[in-house]
């Protein structure tokens, strides 16, 4: 995510996203952080889905 634009496409995604009970998406730090009943494989193949570039975040201390 490099703008608003991008904030704004992954937010409208994960609005639709049947299980998604929350999310944070950090501009600076390129994160998002979702919470709810879903698959983590899912939301990221959905946001890839939409174009933006994926990953899960590296285990903390790594």
């Amino acid at each position: 995510m490099s703008c608003q634009g991008c904030v704004g496409a992954v937010k409208r995604v994960l609005s639709k996203m049947e299980g998604v009970e929350s999310y944070d998406v950090n501009l600076q730090d390129q994160k998002v952080t979702v919470k709810g009943n879903i698959k983590p494989e899912i939301v990221l193949q959905t946001v890839r889905n939409a174009g933006k570039e994926t990953s899960f975040w590296p285990a903390e201390g790594k």
